[in-house]
């Protein structure tokens, strides 16, 4: 396979060219006994499902989610910028701007920057909403020309999407880098008591546009990142911790680990003294779902006993038998 931009040779399956950074289209996915699927104008979308290993014969047609192997080693492109993903155990995001290209970045992540990159604020769009829903509504904003770097100061794996114009992707709060400054910085209320309750995520996501020309987001995901790519009415449970980024159209809900354990109750009752959460997050496609294999919890005291999951049921009941 080569790069139709610069004609080296890149891997099958590769969403990168290795040498320029250049975008590679993939075609839209096939799944068993259905059609072609069409997502629209957006490049690159899903990926070929003879790409994914599969179960065995008891599991006919379902894909495993798929470690982010192909996330560009060499330099991401765009416009007169140049990104470098450098470091392996706590990535850093190291970044050279022109004079063209601006990027908008998360607070208290910045490493270091050349003296002439100049640092200044951001207003995001619908700023009132954000104020009466208590999120942000200024950002730090950097313009070049010269060197900047980020680290979210934790293990990880950094994922770069390039997002088309009019593409949408959702993502965990606090977990998002940087982004280009033509990608608008939005947020979403997640829908259902029940998510909002129990999925750890709070009542909003944060949601990034594509606007006019193509841009690029960065997040960092705890351990390594899996991306899953599901068909319309396909379905995944996820540790409510575990999920990173979604395409919009992907639906987000709960469910209970009562119809997929043995023993009823009693079962159940076993998982959740296991370190297993009782509520998990189910996800219907179609459109593609990172998973983050060290799953987000938020912040405990130092001494605080942690086995497995956490517990969604405010940890009452694994308390009870861990004490």
């Amino acid at each position: 396979m080569q790069c139709p931009q610069c004609g080296s040779q890149v891997n099958p399956g590769a969403k990168f060219c290795g040498t320029c950074g250049a975008a590679l289209a993939a075609p839209p996915p096939r799944y068993p006994g259905q059609g072609p699927v069409n997502y629209g104008t957006q490049a690159g979308y899903g990926t070929e499902t003879s790409q994914y290993e599969q179960y065995g014969s008891g599991m006919p047609g379902y894909n495993e989610p798929r470690p982010e192997v192909s996330n560009p080693k060499g330099p991401i492109r765009l416009g007169d910028m140049t990104i470098t993903i450098e470091g392996e155990l706590v990535p850093v995001v190291n970044v050279e701007l022109g004079t063209q290209q601006t990027i908008y970045f998360e607070h208290h992540i910045l490493l270091w920057k050349h003296p002439g990159v100049q640092i200044g604020f951001k207003g995001i769009k619908g700023a009132a909403k954000r104020f009466f829903a208590g999120l942000q509504i200024f950002i730090s904003e950097a313009a070049g020309p010269g060197n900047i770097a980020f680290s979210r100061e934790s293990v990880g794996q950094i994922v770069a999407l390039r997002i088309q114009p009019g593409q949408e992707i959702d993502v965990r709060e606090h977990q998002f880098l940087l982004a280009s400054s033509n990608v608008d910085y939005g947020f979403t209320f997640v829908q259902g008591a029940a998510n909002i309750l129990f999925s750890r995520t709070g009542l909003f996501v944060d949601r990034f546009t594509g606007r006019n020309d193509e841009g690029i987001l960065l997040l960092h995901g705890y351990g390594n990142v899996f991306e899953k790519t599901l068909a319309p009415g396909e379905t995944i449970d996820v540790e409510p911790g575990g999920w990173l980024w979604k395409d919009a159209s992907v639906q987000m809900t709960t469910t209970t680990v009562m119809g997929s354990t043995r023993g009823g109750l009693f079962g159940a009752l076993g998982n959740i003294v296991g370190g297993i959460s009782f509520i998990l997050n189910r996800f219907t496609g179609p459109g593609r779902l990172g998973i983050q294999s060290m799953t987000y919890h938020p912040p405990t005291p130092e001494g605080a006993q942690q086995v497995g999951g956490t517990s969604n049921i405010m940890g009452t009941l694994g308390q009870l038998f861990n004490s």
